[in-house]
């Protein structure tokens, strides 16, 4: 989300004719689209913000701007200000879509500006060009905000409620983005599922979303994030099973194996339901791969909470697991938890939880080898000489030696080894 957000801004800037340029000394207007799910990324950024005291006292005219998730917390703008300031402009989640405007009144009136709204101009939104930076890969908006408060998670706080955008809007952009040869197109939401629950419209769904978007012409595949398991239906499993562009990789975060701790997460469903969803997800798909988040350390988990969650990853067998140890966020109901656990027990919890997931992903990638499979070029290996790499369907990662004009094409692999969870294979002749 932070990622095509940049990109948005970024449009902004090359409309009105900058340019992106490599270094902050060059740059004549500097943007800091910040985030705000852990305090510790809020103090990379103050760090990272501080460094440009020197750089402004050099250059006035250098525009400083400071955007995202942590200007969007109650408070913060001013605590910016107040710490920092040179700082020109800070505005936040809820008015991405106003940074031309803030930008022409800073460079005209040459005044500070703090704008903070509390709702969006989806529409004004839409209209925003994008200066895509990600390859053959493209994000796409399918709505904005979230209303599940998890404990732990400061999101909602600061990205609003949910808000859907319209589905012609939507389904054209993306039929847009494949005539202009993205490969890859990922639908962002905070929690795509419940795509169309704020629209008084049975058939504005997220399933009869990926219908429309699965019916247009072309080579092209469709992966979307982040799932709720809370709100996913049988019916988009259906659809995507029955899909001819619709990735059989689906990212599931389950963040806890241990029905009490879920309960005290907020999460809104059980391991039990969990299970249900994955079982049946391997009968309609018998080739599904998943991900998924996990939390370790909650306060108050146990040594039989974690065991809970070591059994659900030993049973469903994730591809890659995404896992963090729980961190305090100021803010949050779980912050106020009692029975906060010390970091010890969480550094021990999570290797054990990532020695298993290297284990399951070895076992996971062999079965691969011997085998040729479809694979999506992105890009050139940053490290290896002649090696490009791809993805398979399911979102594994595959490298193999090959022309850098193979970029952005669906090529035939056959894999020959592996090592955790990447493939290693070579280019067949069709």
């Amino acid at each position: 989300m932070n990622v095509h957000e940049s990109e948005k801004l970024a449009g902004v800037l090359e409309s009105k004719g900058y340019r992106a340029t490599d270094t902050v000394e060059d740059a004549d207007v500097i943007i800091f689209n910040t985030c705000a799910i852990r305090e510790s990324a809020e103090q990379k950024i103050i760090g990272n913000i501080g460094a440009m005291k020197g750089l402004k006292a050099k250059c006035k005219d250098k525009i400083i701007a400071v955007c995202g998730c942590m200007s969007q917390e109650k408070g913060m703008p001013d605590k910016l200000k107040s710490k920092f300031p040179f700082i020109d402009i800070i505005f936040g989640t809820l008015n991405i879509e106003d940074f031309a405007d803030l930008l022409d009144k800073k460079i005209s009136e040459k005044k500070s500006i703090i704008q903070i709204a509390d709702k969006s101009d989806i529409k004004k939104r839409d209209s925003m060009q994008i200066y895509r930076t990600s390859g053959v890969n493209a994000w796409v908006n399918i709505m904005y905000g979230c209303n599940n408060f998890c404990t732990y998670c400061i999101v909602p706080y600061v990205r609003g409620r949910e808000i859907s955008r319209d589905t012609d809007t939507i389904v054209e952009e993306v039929a847009n983005l494949v005539a202009h040869g993205y490969k890859q197109i990922t639908l962002l939401g905070q929690n795509v599922n419940s795509y169309g629950n704020d629209i008084d419209d049975p058939n504005v769904n997220f399933a009869n979303l990926l219908r429309r978007i699965d019916g247009i012409e072309g080579e092209f595949w469709v992966r979307f994030m982040s799932s709720h398991p809370k709100d996913i239906s049988n019916e988009v499993i259906d659809v995507i099973a029955c899909s001819h562009h619709i990735c059989h990789g689906l990212h599931l975060p389950v963040q806890s194996g241990s029905n009490g701790i879920l309960k005290n997460m907020n999460r809104n469903y059980t391991r039990e339901k969990y299970f249900s969803i994955i079982d049946y997800a391997r009968k309609k798909m018998p080739d599904i791969e998943f991900t998924t988040d996990i939390i370790v350390g909650f306060p108050g988990e146990t040594e039989k909470d974690f065991e809970d969650t070591i059994d659900l990853v030993k049973r469903v067998g994730y591809q890659n697991i995404f896992a963090f140890m729980y961190s305090r966020r100021s803010g949050t109901v779980a912050d106020r938890m009692p029975d906060q656990l010390p970091i010890s027990i969480k550094r021990e919890r999570i290797k054990t939880l990532l020695d298993l997931e290297r284990d399951i992903a070895s076992k996971i990638s062999e079965k691969y080898i011997g085998r040729v499979m479809k694979v999506l070029v992105e890009d050139v290996s940053p490290k290896m000489s002649g090696v490009m790499i791809g993805s398979l369907n399911s979102g594994k990662a595959v490298s193999f030696y090959g022309d850098e004009s193979l970029k952005g094409k669906f090529v035939y692999i056959k894999i020959t080894r592996s090592k955790l969870t990447t493939l290693f294979g070579e280019l067949v002749n069709e």
